[in-house]
Parts: C-alpha cells; sequence; structure tokens
C-alpha cells in the first residue's frame, strides 16, 4: 500500500468515526473466514459496519474526532464495528462474542466516552432505538385505545343488557 493509498484509507476511516455513534474495538485472531463474514453480515443487517485495517492507520484516522481515547486500543490483531445506532454494534458485537471465543471485545467509545468491554456489553443490553420507538408509540397510544374503550362500554353494557332480556323471555 503506497502513501496515497494510506492517506485515502486515513480519510475514509475519519469521516465514518467522526459521524458514527458507537464504535467497538476487537480482537479477531483466529477467526475463520466464514466466521468474519457472519459478522459482517450480521452487522450490515444490523445497520453497521465491520472494518479490519492496520492500527496505525487506525490511530491517525481517531485524531480529531471524539473515539480518540480508543487509540490505546488498537494493538494485535484488531477491527472496529460501528454504527450510528448507538446500540446496534455493542449488540451484535456481544451476541457474535457470545458464540465464538476467538473473538474479544475491548472496548469502545460512544462518542466522547471511551467503554471498557463490561461497558459495550452493558450498552449491548440497551433496547434498540427501534424497540424504544415502539414502546414510546405504544405509550402515546394506550390512551387514545383507554378513551375508546370507555366511550363504547355504555353501549356494549345496553346490549349485553338486552340479550340478557331477550334470553329471558325465550326461556
Amino acid at each position: 500500500m503506497d502513501r496515497t493509498e494510506k492517506r485515502d484509507v486515513v480519510t475514509a476511516l475519519h469521516d465514518v468515526l467522526a459521524k458514527t455513534g458507537v464504535v467497538v474495538v476487537a480482537h479477531y485472531a483466529g477467526l475463520s473466514v466464514a466466521a468474519m463474514t457472519r459478522l459482517r453480515s450480521d452487522m450490515r443487517s444490523a445497520g453497521g459496519q465491520v472494518k479490519v485495517a492496520k492500527n496505525r492507520l487506525v490511530r491517525l484516522a481517531l485524531e480529531g474526532t471524539d473515539a480518540k481515547g480508543i487509540a490505546e486500543l488498537m494493538r494485535g490483531p484488531t477491527c472496529i464495528a460501528y454504527s450510528a445506532d448507538p446500540i446496534a454494534a455493542p449488540k451484535v458485537a456481544v451476541k457474535f462474542a457470545k458464540t465464538n471465543e476467538k473473538f474479544v471485545i475491548l472496548g469502545g467509545a460512544m462518542g466522547a466516552t471511551v467503554l471498557d468491554a463490561k461497558g459495550v456489553t452493558s450498552l449491548a443490553e440497551l433496547p434498540s432505538l427501534d424497540e424504544l420507538r415502539s414502546s414510546l408509540i405504544g405509550l402515546i397510544q394506550a390512551p387514545a385505545s383507554k378513551i375508546a374503550r370507555i366511550l363504547n362500554e355504555p353501549g356494549a353494557q345496553l346490549a349485553r343488557v338486552f340479550a340478557a332480556y331477550g334470553n329471558k323471555e325465550a326461556a
């Protein structure tokens, strides 16, 4: 890789890392190509990306971003997983790490906050942004459905009374 290619990689990584919500750093030594492909596929379906780059280039790309605190984690065979949704990348990475012991989470960053491995794991346990949105919509819709039930209840009570009188006369 010559200097211009390295510069392009650093620039592309810097742009990505400056815009992401979360970055997860992990060791991947010993993972098979099939396992790494599955990780990439799972991450892509969750809205994230997995990138393997030279540690020196990643450290250069981290300069000037909020995630610059994770530069010290870039030692050995590392990969980075990132996503705009602060929960997506940690969720996929932790789930993958549970099934593959060769994939070890070192830490990460959420904005300017540097996370250790436990922090990434606890972040993965939180509900995703879509789950939070759906529960919020459910909470907003609940009063409307309760009002509709209350308004329909007197009519339903009358119908039950008329049905009881009808059954009484038929007997």
